[in-house]
């Protein structure tokens, strides 16, 4: 009882180390870049001539293990490889925060967390051995699919923004083209104007834009790494004004249109589906609470005359 409530303890507190660790990660980048290029050209040495590691803790001994745990977590789950959790990453957004081994080390490190707490609630309801078994590797399943679930309702989240934000977006690069600018520039007045992921997917497709990639090319990534039907229809319209000739601005104000007019009717559908879904919580939660207020009294009535 006593060695789980130590090993639950020091789980937790490992996991909030992490956690910590990894909000602190872009700031602690900064600073890392900005001492590399102050020492830049220096390094120290010992006296039989060797370099002297003057490595942190984090280093020598939390990224290892970090990397360890990500190693062993694709060996589990064969689907998996760095090249698609990078995948997701970027889409959800968290690429600038979280790493692939990092994420594939979280999925491991609260696997074990929910396996530890599954034996010490099992161990505290004093369950047999076999239960508290089982109950281990549920939540042990529980803790390693989190993640997973995160990044999936992050995707969703920033997908339905991204579908917010394109027909302003549109508007804005159609009168930034009409004005006089190229498209290039167009996406360069949009990124200085907006916020948001629309505005980093932009920046981003620029930025490979301007150091060589091809148009079609930067602009296809672009819709791969969305995935939005608005997006990438106004890709393709792009690409086929670009190899047919035709005025961009003219292509971006009807993108922009048809963008808006979908936006409206998927809002109005999820107004339609609305009450639908009212239906079961009011089913469930409200009408037994009615019905025990209207039909109590009646009943208590009828049990006092019989």
């Amino acid at each position: 009882m006593i060695w789980l409530l130590v090993a639950a303890g020091a789980t937790i507190a490992l996991a909030f180390f992490l956690l910590m660790d990894l909000a602190t990660l872009p700031a602690r980048q900064r600073g890392g870049s900005i001492r590399r290029a102050a020492t830049y050209g220096k390094t120290r040495t010992v006296a039989s001539g060797s370099v002297l590691d003057d490595g942190t803790f984090r280093d020598r001994a939390l990224v290892p293990m970090k990397t360890g745990l990500a190693r062993g977590v694709l060996r589990i789950t064969p689907r998996a490889s760095v090249e698609s959790v990078t995948n997701k990453l970027l889409k959800a957004g968290l690429n600038r925060k979280v790493s692939p081994s990092g994420y594939l080390a979280s999925k491991a490190i609260l696997a074990f967390v929910g396996f530890v707490g599954g034996q010490v609630f099992a161990s505290v309801a004093g369950a047999l051995a076999s239960k508290a078994l089982l109950l281990g590797v549920a939540f042990a399943f529980v803790g390693f699919m989190l993640p997973d679930v995160f990044v999936t309702l992050k995707m969703r989240g920033r997908k339905e923004v991204l579908r917010a934000e394109l027909p302003d977006a549109l508007d804005l690069l159609a009168v930034s083209v009409e004005a006089g600018l190229g498209f290039d520039g167009a996406i360069s007045k949009l990124t200085e104007h907006m916020d948001g992921p629309l505005a980093d997917e932009f920046a981003l497709a620029l930025g490979e834009m301007r150091i060589g990639e091809s148009r079609q090319n930067a602009l296809t990534k672009m819709m791969k790494r969305v995935d939005t039907p608005e997006l990438s229809a106004f890709v393709r319209a792009i690409i086929q004004a670009d190899q047919l000739g035709i005025s961009l601005g003219r292509i971006l104000k009807v993108q922009a249109g048809d963008t808006r007019a979908r936006r409206q009717l998927a809002a109005e559908e999820r107004a339609m589906k609305a009450p639908i879904k009212m239906l079961f919580p009011t089913v469930i939660f409200i009408f037994p609470a009615m019905f025990i207020v209207i039909l109590g009294p009646a009943f208590l009535n009828l049990s006092e005359l019989f």
